[in-house]
C-alpha cells in the first residue's frame, strides 16, 4: 500500500481507502470483517458518514484494541432520529449526534471531522456565519477532533470552503464524468442522462479550479463516488457509453492534483480486496487514456489529463508534472511559492524541451506540450 500526505494535515493515509456502506451489511456483522481485512491490505483510512447508531457501535466493537491503527475520518451534522438518518443544521441536534458517535465508537477523538453533505451557497454560508463551523472549531480546540473537514458535491460551493480557510480536507465527488458538469446544487443531476445526452468537452472549469486551489492551500481531497455509485463500471449505465474498470476510475481520483485518498465502497471483504489490487496492477491495467479518447460522447481534446503518455522524454523531462505546476499558477495568476519549490526539484525543466514533438504525437488528447513547455519556461524561469 502506497501512503499520501492528507494536504498540511500531517496525515500519512492510504492511498486506497474505504467507504462505510459494507459495515452495514449482514447485520453490521461485516463492520468487523471490513475492518480487519483493512487492517491485513494496509488500508488505514475510512469513512463514516452514515448515522445508524447500529453501524456506530459496531465500528466501536471493531475497532477496539487498535484504534491507533485507523485514520478516521466521521461526519458531524450527520443524525439518526426518529430512527433514520437526517442531515441537521440544528445545532442541539448535532452536538447530540456528535456525542452519541463519540460514545459509539468508544474513542476519545477523530481525526477529520466532516461538515456533512453542503451542497449549497446558502448552505454553507448558514455554516460558516452560524454555529455549526463554530462547534466544530471549538471540538478541535478540545481535541475532540483533530482537523476540520466538508463534504460536497458542489465545486461552486466547495471551492468557497476552501478559500475560508476553515477547511483542511475537502470530501468531493472526483471521477470522469462528473467532472464535466457545471456546479448544480441538486446533486441528482451528476447522475441524470440528459446531461450527457449532447458532446461535452473537457473538464469543467470550476472543478478544475478546485482541485487546483486544494492544492495549493494544502487542502487535502478525499475521493467519493469514484466509480459513480458503480455506473462507470457497467457500460449499459455508464455515462460515457463504455465501461471503465475499477483500476481506471481509481488512477484517475488518484492523478487529481490534491487527492490523498479514494474512498473506495465495499460491500464485501472481495470487494475492499479488487480495489486494494490497484496497489498492484500493471501501469497498463491502470491507463485510462485509450479508454478516455474513444468515448464517442465526451471529448478531452487538447485538455493534459496527466496520464503521463507523452513519456518518455528524450530530455527527461516530467512533462505531466511541469503541466500540472503550470496549471497550478495559472489558477492563480501568480507563482506560489511552494509551487514554484516543487518546480525547482524536479530533475529536469521546461527550458530543456528541444520541441523534438515526440511527446505530442503520442498525447491522446492533443495537448499543445511544446507551448505549455515554452509557458512554463517563462513563468518559472528555466
Amino acid at each position: 500500500m502506497q501512503y499520501r500526505e492528507l494536504g498540511k494535515t500531517g496525515l500519512s493515509v492510504s492511498e486506497i481507502g474505504m467507504g462505510c456502506e459494507g459495515f452495514a451489511e449482514d447485520n453490521c456483522q461485516s463492520a468487523k470483517l471490513l475492518l480487519d481485512e483493512a487492517e491485513k491490505l494496509g488500508i488505514n483510512y475510512f469513512d463514516l458518514y452514515t448515522s445508524d447508531p447500529k453501524v456506530r457501535a459496531a465500528v466501536g466493537e471493531a475497532l477496539k484494541g487498535r484504534r491507533e491503527k485507523f485514520i478516521i475520518q466521521s461526519h458531524i451534522c450527520s443524525v439518526w432520529k426518529d430512527g433514520q438518518y437526517k442531515r441537521s443544521r440544528n445545532i442541539d441536534e448535532v452536538k447530540a449526534g456528535m456525542q452519541e458517535m463519540m460514545s459509539l465508537l468508544q474513542t476519545e477523538y477523530i481525526d477529520v471531522g466532516m461538515i456533512h453533505y453542503c451542497d449549497s451557497m446558502a448552505d454553507w454560508e448558514v455554516i460558516a456565519k452560524g454555529p455549526v463551523l463554530q462547534y466544530a472549531q471549538e471540538l478541535k480546540a478540545a481535541g475532540t477532533i483533530r482537523h476540520i473537514g466538508l463534504s460536497s458535491h458542489n465545486p461552486q460551493v466547495a471551492l468557497a470552503a476552501v478559500k475560508s480557510g476553515y477547511i483542511e480536507v475537502l470530501m468531493f465527488s472526483v471521477n470522469p464524468c462528473y467532472d464535466l458538469l457545471p456546479a448544480d446544487e441538486d446533486v441528482e443531476e451528476l447522475w441524470n442522462e440528459k446531461n450527457y445526452e449532447k458532446h461535452l468537452i473537457n473538464m469543467d472549469p470550476e472543478r478544475q479550479e478546485l482541485y487546483e486551489t486544494c492544492q495549493r492551500l494544502g487542502v487535502g481531497i478525499t475521493v467519493m463516488k469514484a466509480f459513480g455509485g458503480g455506473d462507470l463500471l457497467d457500460a449499459s449505465l455508464s455515462p460515457a457509453g463504455k465501461a471503465l474498470t475499477a483500476n481506471q476510475c481509481l488512477h484517475y481520483a488518484l492523478t487529481r492534483p490534491a487527492v490523498a485518498t479514494v474512498l473506495a465502497g465495499a460491500h464485501s471483504v472481495e470487494q475492499l480486496r479488487q480495489s486494494a489490487a490497484y496497489e498492484n496492477a500493471a501501469e497498463e491495467e491502470r491507463d485510462y487514456a485509450p479508454a478516455f479518447a474513444s468515448f464517442p460522447n465526451i471529448s478531452w481534446e487538447g485538455h493534459c489529463m496527466y496520464c503521463s503518455h507523452c513519456a518518455p522524454c528524450p530530455k527527461q523531462i516530467d512533462v505531466a508534472s511541469v503541466t500540472k505546476f503550470l496549471n497550478l499558477t495559472k489558477a492563480q495568476g501568480a507563482v506560489p511559492e511552494t509551487v514554484r519549490e516543487h518546480y525547482e526539484v524536479l530533475e529536469h525543466h521546461a527550458g530543456e524541451c528541444i520541441a523534438c514533438g515526440a511527446c505530442e504525437s503520442r498525447c491522446p488528447f492533443g495537448v499543445s506540450i511544446i507551448e505549455n513547455m515554452k509557458q512554463a519556461k517563462e513563468v518559472f524561469g528555466k
